[in-house]
């Protein structure tokens, strides 16, 4: 239907844009961040524009359900306060219309929300802490030159290095003073390279066919200790292993899981997918409050109402993380009561007409 195209296109075109600015705001804020830890020597310059690329990707099942939302607002307040929906109207074309255009639209458009959930997403997260755990080590080896001593933990690791590989990944002839409680300990090593533990993000100095000394200062007693492979932690990480790990979990993974961070997460992806079929039926029963002759109160209307969704999937999620409310309950019951909402808020113009048809008769004289 010509109407049904012109509605979906309109719809459409808002779509493109409110999700580019979104994209946008995210951007600009990560940019920040990411090049004031570049100016810090944290992140190498060469990786911003790709840690960025990914963060954007990560983002998307979060801001497309919201876009939608939004759209759909917008769309229909538009076409009311041109009043073209009143034209339709008079044309004999009921308010199930809009639904079921609506409706039409948003079931492909779920499709797309969820392959952007449940796996272009996690994938995104994957790359994105392959390209931090490599920013770290890059930035430790930026920070080492040949022939000099370089201090971590605040003085407790001092490493000196003779030279460094041409792609500056390896280290030749490294030294490696230790201070751990009233114990001076040294490792002198031939090769030695930077890693990162993946699931903490503490940084390690894996040491090649060399020796170990401990010992006190100034005493003969040293222990000597020969090696094959040895790891000698640098600096803690401060990244919430468990959260990382979910986010960056294959959807599958997750489902063949029986524990309550797994169930959380599936259903926190679940989600964004079911929100993307709920928001714009919830769109389209908010478009009837008469929002529409006033330009920008539906975008207020439904940030707020988002706000509220939002906030209860995320503390549903924690509880459910916890393991302080059952799976079959977790984050559903917020599916449903929007769900409900959404149904109360069609159906008030019908309880309305039958509140005043039952207190038009009481009114009526008998006989």
């Amino acid at each position: 239907m010509i109407l049904e195209r012109y509605i979906h296109r309109e719809i459409l075109e808002k779509i493109g844009w409110i999700v580019g600015l979104l994209l946008l705001i995210v951007a600009s804020n990560r940019f920040v961040e990411y090049l004031a830890d570049a100016a810090a020597g944290k992140l190498p310059g060469d990786l911003i524009l790709k840690m960025l690329m990914m963060k954007l990707l990560a983002m998307l099942p979060r801001l497309m359900p919201i876009a939608f939302f939004l759209a759909v607002m917008l769309a229909l307040s538009r076409l009311a306060r041109d009043k073209e929906l009143t034209i339709v109207s008079g044309a004999g074309v009921s308010d199930a219309f809009q639904l079921r255009t609506i409706a039409r639209f948003a079931l492909p458009f779920a499709v797309l929300v969820a392959a952007a959930s449940f796996y272009l997403a996690p994938w995104a997260e994957r790359q994105l802490r392959e390209l931090k755990d490599r920013a770290a080590i890059e930035s430790d080896v930026t920070g080492i030159a040949a022939g000099q001593f370089k201090e971590f933990s605040n003085g407790d690791r001092v490493v000196y290095v003779e030279a460094l590989s041409g792609d500056r990944q390896r280290m030749q002839n490294i030294f490696l003073q230790v201070r751990q409680r009233n114990e001076l300990g040294v490792l002198a090593s031939g090769g030695a390279a930077y890693t990162v533990q993946p699931r903490s993000g503490s940084r390690y100095v894996l040491f090649e066919n060399g020796r170990r000394y401990i010992g006190l200062p100034g005493e003969l007693d040293y222990q000597i200790t020969e090696y094959r492979h040895y790891a000698v932690l640098l600096e803690t990480g401060d990244r919430s292993a468990a959260q990382d790990e979910l986010e960056e979990l294959p959807t599958a993974v997750l489902v063949r899981g029986n524990s309550p961070m797994y169930r959380a997460e599936l259903q926190w992806r679940v989600s964004f997918v079911v929100a993307a079929v709920l928001l714009p039926l919830l769109g389209v029963a908010m478009s009837r409050f008469g929002f529409n002759e006033h330009r920008y109160t539906p975008i207020f209307v439904a940030v707020f109402a988002y706000f509220i969704y939002s906030n209860l999937l995320g503390i549903s999620k924690t509880l459910l993380k916890r393991d302080n409310i059952p799976g079959v309950v977790g984050l559903w019951w917020v599916h449903v009561l929007l769900l409900l909402t959404i149904i109360v808020i069609l159906k008030l113009p019908e309880l309305r007409r039958r509140l005043r048809h039952a207190r038009a008769t009481r009114a009526l004289p008998e006989g």
